[in-house]
């Protein structure tokens, strides 16, 4: 059931933002190299990954089995993370989560056993796409956070 994972959604929608907020700018736009990302930048990937997996969550519903895949390279390339302001990167991750976890909380049961095409060997349905969506969440921001 997908209930205990949209807890976890909200509880790091809950924790997560004031821990960001006391990493310092430097500390947060800092590149370990040219080709990695900053955390300020892994932070902007996850909006990416919110904004792809809402619509997959959306579209998974009505259509069968879409076909939504993204570059998430060229997404945070192009979206200029980098570049934004700090606060609102994190404000933004923090209020496009919450909205994902209130209609999550909507979507029938049986709705979460539709499938969408991520580019990956088989369909995934959108209980499995929610789960690994929070899982690679939790990845990310351990990344940035280390063990929160």
């Amino acid at each position: 059931m997908s209930s205990n994972t949209i807890f976890r959604l909200l509880y790091l929608c809950d924790t997560i933002p004031p821990m960001l907020r006391d990493i310092d700018e430097q500390t947060f736009s800092a590149k370990p190299h040219d080709e990695k990302w900053s955390k300020k930048e892994i932070l902007g990937h996850l909006i990416d990954s919110a904004t792809n997996n809402h619509q997959r969550f959306v579209r998974g519903q009505f259509e069968h089995i879409p076909f939504i895949v993204y570059n998430q390279v060229e997404w945070a390339e192009k979206s200029y993370y980098q570049q934004m302001d700090t606060d609102r990167i994190i404000s933004f991750w923090e209020a496009y989560n919450r909205h994902l976890a209130s209609f999550l909380q909507l979507i029938p049961v049986e709705k979460m056993m539709c499938k969408v095409d991520r580019g990956e060997e088989e369909p995934k349905t959108l209980q499995f796409i929610l789960e690994d969506y929070v899982s690679h969440m939790e990845h990310h921001l351990r990344q940035i956070l280390g063990n929160y």
